[in-house]
């Protein structure tokens, strides 16, 4: 009979959601974890998400972490810590923190022209993948010399989000790099591929032994293994059908992370706790390179400019974007894809941070009040995000 028991609780605390009994946000106020549990499935409910996982951090520690909703709506399979999400742009963080590290043992210099560590012009390789590296457009382009790796992490490299957004579909430079931000998913792949011709290995072993096995992540890629065949989501559409799951990836620093909420969990407090990293380097790839004025991050309204976010010195830092509060300066980034929609954001100083991952088209429309309840945090530029509340009308 004791044997039964001690298996019986063993399993308990595998399937255990670290949940403190209270929650302490930015401004010292707190919560518990059953109103938290109470609220976000209001939130879920009201604003219809499938799907969420989320972690909230405390002294640099997870207090509260837990899954709600389906893998699947059809299927009512639930979610849980060890299911795959795909990660879309949350790769560019664990990608930054990569390159920092690269940088600490002297592998790169965040400041020395990429095409300087390469024995030929980049556009005379022939590209090993289906597109991605690729630069045969930058053979009459003298601008892309001049690129970094701190422009590439900043986005301020000149190049456009993605080339295929182009109207001829070719990669370009488009303004001086350095001098302006532009979110640039090609300006991290650019860094990516030096960085594999400079060390003959690809992304995916660099990630494994600097990143992924130091900290545990077992079920995080920047390719699908099989082995998540087993536990993933599928992405909701607004209506809550499905999106096909895209399978066939090649592995890209910007983009292509597979990941779960125990794994990045994992990432976020070994940021924190810097683990992986010096204190300095992390302070380095939080200070801000570039301000940040644009009404917008993405469409029409990224072009226009504003002061709107100037109380919060909206910025840019090496892989993160950046902005300042009176609880220290807060380091975030977003992910977005086809029934994908993710967003994180760490306050080094104080230790408090967020982790929200979703398989849903509707999440983002509670991400404003989901900060707010959780830790306290009123600064995430929501409007500069398109974070548009539920129960707001869009104008």
């Amino acid at each position: 009979m004791i044997k039964v028991y001690s298996i019986i609780i063993f399993l308990a605390i595998l399937n255990f959601s670290v949940q403190a009994q209270t929650i302490i946000r930015l401004d010292g106020s707190k919560t518990s974890a059953k109103a938290l549990d109470q609220q976000i499935q209001q939130l879920m409910q009201a604003a219809d998400v499938h799907g969420l996982a989320l972690t909230v951090f405390n002294k640099q520690q997870p207090v509260f972490k837990k899954t709600f909703g389906y893998k699947r709506l059809d299927t009512k399979a639930p979610i849980r810590g060890s299911t795959n999400f795909y990660g879309a742009s949350l790769s560019k963080a664990v990608f930054a923190v990569l390159v920092m590290k690269l940088v600490e043992e002297g592998t790169l210099d965040l400041d020395k022209p990429l095409q300087e560590y390469l024995p030929k012009p980049i556009y005379t390789y022939t590209p090993q993948t289906k597109w991605h590296d690729n630069f045969s457009d930058l053979k009459e382009d003298t601008l892309y010399q001049r690129i970094t790796a701190r422009m590439c992490l900043a986005h301020t490299s000149g190049f456009p989000n993605w080339r295929w957004f182009e109207e001829d579909k070719k990669l370009r430079v488009k303004f001086v790099p350095g001098t302006r931000y532009s979110y640039s998913g090609e300006g991290l792949v650019y860094l990516q591929v030096v960085l594999e011709k400079m060390t003959g290995k690809t992304l995916e072993t660099l990630m494994q032994e600097k990143i992924f096995r130091p900290l545990g992540m077992k079920n995080s890629s920047y390719t699908w293994q099989l082995a998540f065949e087993q536990d993933y989501v599928l992405g909701h559409k607004t209506d809550g059908s499905l999106y096909e799951k895209d399978k066939d990836n090649e592995a890209r620093s910007a983009s292509t992370l597979e990941t779960t909420l125990d794994d990045y969990t994992l990432f976020l407090g070994a940021v924190l706790q810097n683990k992986l990293l010096q204190p300095a380097t992390t302070r380095e790839m939080f200070s801000p390179q570039i301000r940040i004025r644009s009404a917008a991050q993405f469409g029409p309204l990224s072009q226009r400019e504003t002061t709107a976010n100037d109380d919060i010195e909206l910025s840019y830092g090496l892989g993160w974007g950046l902005l300042t509060s009176p609880h220290g300066r807060g380091a975030f980034k977003e992910g977005h894809g086809d029934g994908f929609q993710h967003y994180s954001i760490i306050f080094q100083e104080q230790g408090t941070g967020i982790l929200i991952l979703s398989n849903s088209d509707n999440a983002e429309s509670i991400f404003k009040e989901l900060l707010e309840i959780t830790i306290g945090d009123t600064y995430t530029p929501w409007e500069w995000e398109n974070y548009i509340p539920y129960d707001q009308v869009k104008e």
